[in-house]
């Protein structure tokens, strides 16, 4: 086998449903000021015993049962999250023990917002390298958890949720190579600090570094695949609002792609919010099987990382 592939998808998430007609009776906010600041609705919000790997589990086996495997054919689990209220065990382990899977290499990444597709790529690399043929990737976020209800400029952003991949070994590459960085010296514009946790971000730092400093990587990784931006199927970025999302996809020139606004209905739900996105839109067949699709992670740390995908 020379590389990977993405075989299925799965994805789960709380029923419980915040409007912003909710917040606007808990903030000073109200349904037009978030449409056009960030272009949220609603988010989904986890209730007290809905924990980050429940939530992880629960879209696993969704991609896991479409994928066809069997539970001990998988080798390694890789959940990206930075909500996990625990050290260890690890998400990944709690996700194995729920899944009774036997026994796979189990590890987290924090990579906040960008952590989905630094563990594909995690995985992609294992694969290609002979130490796993079956992973099961995921990004799993309880950020509500992590919320400051009080702060009305960043407690309309959050949400809760999981997305999951089964990656196989395949004789044709079907993930591309990954283009990865951070930017070190502006880490702190995005934090998830203190004791209570809670996440605070520089606004427009975090807009204008992603909305003029992004476009030109989003093409890198794009010339690393071998894929022109005009020939994507669809371009699955992180979903931080819209105000980012839709000038992203105009600059980066994918003009005939379909372009993932889940943000719009499940809100930021960093780590999961690519694998979530995905995972909706190939359920409801908007992208077609094979058609090349790029995965562009960004955040906290002002990390980021992108590949491009053949759908599954």
């Amino acid at each position: 086998m020379t590389g990977s592939r993405v075989l299925a998808l799965g994805h789960h998430q709380p029923a419980a449903v915040l409007t912003n007609d909710d917040l606007a009776a808990m903030v000073d906010t109200d349904d037009a000021w978030i449409r056009s600041r960030v272009g949220i609705r609603t988010r989904h919000v986890a209730g007290p015993d809905e924990t980050v790997d429940q939530m992880a589990a629960a879209a696993a086996a969704k991609a896991l049962a479409s994928s066809g495997l069997a539970a001990a054919e998988v080798d390694l689990v890789l959940v990206a999250t930075c909500t996990a209220v625990d050290r260890s065990p690890n998400t990944a382990a709690r996700v194995a023990a729920r899944l009774g899977l036997p026994s796979p290499a189990t590890m987290d990444l924090n990579v906040v917002c960008a952590g989905f597709t630094h563990a594909l790529a995690t995985a992609d690399h294992a694969i290609r390298a002979g130490a796993a043929r079956a992973a099961l990737v995921i990004g799993a976020e309880k950020f509500t958890d992590v919320t400051d209800w009080t702060d009305r400029t960043t407690c309309v952003l959050t949400g809760d949720g999981a997305g999951a991949a089964v990656v196989t070994a395949a004789a044709e590459p079907g993930i591309g190579p990954v283009v990865w960085g951070s930017v070190p010296e502006m880490g702190g514009a995005v934090r998830i600090e203190g004791t209570p946790s809670r996440f605070a971000q520089e606004g427009q730092t975090v807009y204008r570094w992603a909305t003029t400093q992004l476009p030109p990587i989003a093409r890198r990784v794009c010339d690393r695949a071998g894929v022109r931006p005009e020939d994507l199927a669809a371009v699955v970025p992180h979903q931080a609002n819209l105000r980012i999302i839709e000038p992203l996809a105009r600059k980066l020139g994918a003009v005939n792609a379909v372009i993932a606004r889940d943000v719009v209905d499940s809100g930021n739900t960093s780590a999961a919010s690519i694998p979530l996105a995905l995972s909706k839109l190939v359920e409801r067949r908007e992208i077609e099987q094979g058609a090349p699709v790029l995965l562009f992670g960004f955040g906290g740390n002002l990390s980021y990382a992108g590949q491009v995908i053949h759908c599954p």
